[in-house]
């Protein structure tokens, strides 16, 4: 049975007359919903920690700015666009001692909730709305009069009226405009987690650093290894996005369909699959997310040491190099864009 789809008919801002909302943080998520909201008529208040690096940023947007505590005390609907593992402690030192009977906290992400790391006030509504994109499209698809689809979730409901203040977040920020899906916090996080490490992050690097080593290992200039295994990857993903996988195949010639066909199943195979079966019961059980919380509380040694080892990798010096042959691509310092919004 296809899901239920909700559209702006379905969502009603009158929802927020009269009454505050925060967001707590000013990342990639925090800073598209607030603008956005504030833009679609509503009041909108940012909360940080007193030496956030972002509270310029946010009050040259036109936000009042306060403290986290502060925030979540004035505020009626509180958006927690936090990092997931600074989410625990912020909850015990800032919100839970803040929050009332009637409020409502909102999630993008289901993490923190769905495996226990906070645990929620009694008296309040909790919901979810996760836009399925990252927050400058957000932001940036709104200015056009479009929206980025969205998932909307409610794990407590006391008012009775949580999915009305869902849906009326979700409009709010554009998202109605393309079609909101309604799931649970377990659903949107397990899949979210696996996604991100089989497949859209973890399956698609491991599996270009797999074949540019290959080629190189081969005798290949590593220039063409890039090439074949990285650089053209966008292409074919973008057919994908645009079309399905059969729309892709259609779109290339018949040699790289059949090599498609009869030798793709022959690296992603059943052994993968298993290993796939494997990562998805240890975000199910909670395994992952123990992992990553007693990760991140020692320190982040392993987590700093595998991305400065992957910094190092030949593909990155090799793609480097051939981007800076590439003027009609858009150059992007990525790190310094996310120390914009810390």
């Amino acid at each position: 049975m296809p899901a239920k789809v909700y559209t702006d008919k379905d969502a009603d801002l009158g929802v927020f007359s009269n009454k505050t909302l925060a967001v707590l943080g000013y990342g990639s998520q925090g800073h598209a919903h607030a603008l956005n909201l504030k833009d679609s008529g509503c009041k909108v208040i940012i909360g940080l920690y007193p030496g956030s690096k972002s509270r310029a940023v946010a009050e040259q947007h036109g936000f009042e700015v306060v403290d986290t505590a502060e925030a979540v005390r004035r505020a009626d609907v509180i958006m927690v666009g936090l990092p997931d593992m600074k989410q625990a402690d912020v909850y015990v030192q800032d919100i839970l001692p803040n929050l009332a009977k009637g409020k409502t906290l909102l999630f993008s992400h289901g993490l923190s909730v769905h495996f226990g790391l906070i645990k929620l006030h009694k008296d309040i509504d909790c919901i979810m709305v996760a836009p399925k994109g990252p927050g400058h499209m957000v932001r940036r698809l709104y200015a056009e009069g479009k929206g980025m689809p969205a998932l909307v979730a409610v794990a407590q409901d006391k008012s009775k009226r949580a999915l009305k203040t869902a849906l009326a977040w979700a409009k709010g920020i554009g998202s109605t405009r393309a079609g909101v899906l309604k799931t649970s916090f377990k659903e949107e996080t397990e899949t979210d987690l696996f996604g991100e490490q089989a497949v859209l992050c973890g399956g698609a690097s491991a599996l270009v650093q797999a074949g540019f080593e290959t080629l190189v290992e081969a005798g290949y200039q590593p220039e063409m290894a890039y090439f074949e295994c990285l650089h053209e990857l966008k292409l074919i993903c973008d057919l994908m996005y645009e079309s399905g996988i059969a729309g892709m195949r259609f779109s290339i010639s018949e040699t790289a369909k059949y090599g498609d066909i009869t030798r793709g199943p022959r690296v992603v195979n059943r052994q993968t699959k298993a290993e796939m079966k494997k990562i998805l019961k240890e975000i199910q059980s909670g395994k992952f997310t123990q992992e990553w919380v007693k990760e991140h509380k020692g320190g982040l040694k392993k987590y700093h040491a595998l991305l400065k080892a992957g910094e190092k990798h030949q593909i990155e010096k090799t793609g480097a190099y051939l981007r800076s042959m590439m003027p009609w691509m858009t150059k992007k310092n990525i790190k310094g864009v996310q120390a914009s919004y810390s």
